[in-house]
């Protein structure tokens, strides 16, 4: 019996046709990359418990095209990485390739199970979403397990609450003033002037000024209060030559710039070479001219260096643990910060404060250096008071004392040793950031006025060998070890 002939197309006619993606599934797309790109660099440092730039200095460099859309999709995907990390547990449905692709993997399933619409192009968006179903199980698992009724009551949201600083934004005195600035500005929101940094304006809450003509070319930076004090504490004079000890992403470096009026120098050291290129992007859009960037390590350099003779101020920035400003830097979201993880908090903090030492006492051992700023965005004592009091042995040697920045300022260091109060503090709670102050000048009467501080010779004998690999010449410490038990030779 013949075969009767359909009517029906072919099957492949009957499928649907390929769709061309719209313009906004293709930025979604490049957001999603440019996210998993920054989401990989702030994990494996945080993995690594080492310095990085912040999430928000990522997100907002030059590179990044989709700012907004890229900054929230990585915060979130943050907030929900450990819910995202068991769901793909349970569900079970990596292979290999993506394995090795996991920050990516997170983006993806942040979008598929918390986001608003379901991602359609790329290829590990169609892996994963042909296993949606897979992850939708695994996550209704996850709420029976941890028996809970929803996904808010799996996050731990507290630390966002009750954070809420005004915005604050440095006017770049290489190429506007402060009254520009503040004209200009006033267009769109309330200003005022700051009352402690002179070149520092206050604006509202949320005052969104990324995109703004007066950012985009260098005219204004967004800094924030503690940042803009550091620089402005050590008070450089104009054509002084000035080391930044620990430069990128370059506020600070540029700030000092532009309190030396572009005369002088300015040596900007940074060791990480992606940092320096941030650092070069900064140092472009503030129009400075005398800044001379050092890609290498601020310990490396030879005080005794004829080419260092000149220098007669050094900012040391050093890394430190953030916790004075994680909301701002959004460190709170990262695992580390977990609750877990207390303990090796400790130990992180104990290397901090070893290499905040080194540099400290490296910064001081510049013959030539009259003052000294250390300063750190961290409310630990362990960061601050201690590395201090540390090197203050060292400092007394070598003809330093510790100077008041900002007079007028109420919150001072913790009274742990004589001398703290010229220390500088800002408080989390009160002035919405942590941060830590310290200013070192020279005096020419030194040796006839010995400070209280000033430790016994078997105290100052332990010291010597904890600092001695680290300044240059040894003739430093044969002055010490003279200098502090009475003799001159």
């Amino acid at each position: 019996m013949a075969r009767r002939k359909s009517n029906a197309p072919p099957k492949a006619t009957r499928q649907p046709s390929k769709q061309p993606s719209s313009g906004a599934e293709r930025s979604a797309l490049y957001a999603r990359r440019e996210a998993a790109k920054i989401l990989h660099t702030v994990l494996r440092g945080d993995a690594e418990r080492r310095a990085v730039a912040s999430i928000k200095s990522l997100v907002f460099s030059p590179s990044v095209r989709n700012k907004r859309g890229t900054f929230a999709l990585v915060c979130e995907t943050l907030k929900h990485l450990d819910v995202i990390k068991d769901v793909l547990e349970i569900a079970n449905v990596l292979n290999s390739k993506w394995k090795r692709q996991e920050p990516l993997v997170y983006i993806i399933c942040y979008d598929i199970l918390f986001g608003k619409e379901t991602p359609s192009i790329g290829d590990a968006e169609k892996f994963l979403v042909r296993r949606k179903d897979a992850l939708l199980s695994g996550l209704a698992t996850l709420l029976v397990r941890k028996k809970v009724k929803n996904v808010e009551e799996l996050l731990d949201l507290s630390q966002l609450n009750g954070h809420i600083k005004p915005r604050y934004v440095r006017v770049n005195t290489l190429k506007m003033d402060v009254d520009s600035a503040v004209k200009e500005l006033e267009k769109l929101y309330k200003v005022e002037k700051d009352e402690t940094v002179p070149d520092l304006l206050v604006m509202p809450p949320g005052s969104d000024l990324h995109a703004h003509p007066l950012v985009m070319n260098g005219r204004i930076f967004l800094q924030g209060k503690g940042s803009s004090m550091v620089a402005a504490a050590l008070q450089p004079e104009a054509g002084w030559e000035v080391i930044d000890a620990c430069s990128a992403p370059g506020n600070k470096t540029v700030h000092l710039a532009a309190l030396l009026k572009g005369q002088g120098k300015i040596i900007a050291c940074e060791l990480n070479e992606e940092r320096v290129k941030r650092l070069e992007q900064t140092i472009k859009l503030s129009g400075a001219t005398n800044i001379e960037v050092f890609h290498g390590d601020f310990l490396s350099l030879n005080p005794e260096d004829p080419s260092f003779a000149k220098v007669r101020a050094i900012l040391l920035d050093p890394s430190c643990s953030g916790s004075g400003t994680i909301t701002d830097r959004l460190d709170h979201l990262l695992p580390s910060h977990s609750a877990d993880n207390k303990n090796y908090d400790s130990i992180r903090l104990h290397k901090l404060a070893v290499f905040q030492k080194k540099a400290l006492a490296h910064a001081l051992s510049f013959p030539q250096v009259e003052r000294v700023v250390y300063s750190t965005c961290s409310i630990h004592q362990i960061e601050n008071e201690d590395v201090v009091s540390s090197v203050l042995p060292l400092a007394s040697s070598l003809g330093f004392e510790l100077a008041t920045p900002f007079p007028n300022w109420q919150r001072r260091g913790l009274p742990v040793f004589a001398g703290s109060e010229h220390l500088l503090r800002m408080d989390p709670v009160e002035d919405k950031e942590g941060f830590f102050i310290a200013l070192f000048t020279k005096t020419t009467n030194k040796l006839d006025n010995p400070k209280p501080y000033e430790l016994p010779e078997g105290e100052c004998r332990r010291r010597r060998k904890q600092f001695y690999p680290f300044l240059w010449p040894k003739v430093f410490f044969r002055a010490w070890n003279g200098r502090l038990h009475g003799s001159r030779r």
